[in-house]
């Protein structure tokens, strides 16, 4: 867990996340697990997943949330192996709710999550840009 020395490890002082997750949180989440094709999936059941983000990014088409994560532990259907590197949508992290460990330095998450909002302002506005000039193929 490379960048987890600014992490409060001694203390595992969890808190809320859902919605505001940063590079370098832990965070914990469950998500749904499916089998079957894209377009017939079948539930099976819920995994719950502790990992540390790694990156995280904006799509700038569509505007979505993509985080990469490091599993450290994974429990429930068809647990992940703790070290495996995973993408997940944002909506999926935040979905049943996203506890993170608190930094035992606070105001430097403060500064990623800066970095991270002012990021997302930008692909914001580049999407809005965009919408203005693309032609408009609404079907009569």
């Amino acid at each position: 867990m490379d960048n987890m020395e600014h992490n409060n490890k001694e203390a595992n002082v969890w808190c809320g996340a859902t919605g505001d997750v940063a590079t370098g949180d832990v965070i914990q989440f469950t998500e749904a697990v499916f089998e079957g094709s894209f377009s017939n999936p079948a539930y099976v059941g819920d995994r719950n997943i502790m990992a540390e983000v790694l990156r995280e990014s904006y799509g700038a088409v569509k505007q979505q949330h993509t985080f990469t994560l490091r599993i450290i532990k994974s429990s429930g259907t068809k647990p992940i192996l703790p070290g495996a590197i995973v993408r997940r949508k944002g909506r999926n992290i935040y979905r049943n709710g996203t506890l993170r460990l608190m930094w035992a330095d606070e105001t430097a998450r403060d500064k990623v999550l800066a970095d991270k909002h002012s990021r997302g302002d930008i692909a914001r506005v580049r999407r809005d840009e965009r919408r203005e000039y693309e032609p408009n193929f609404a079907v009569s």
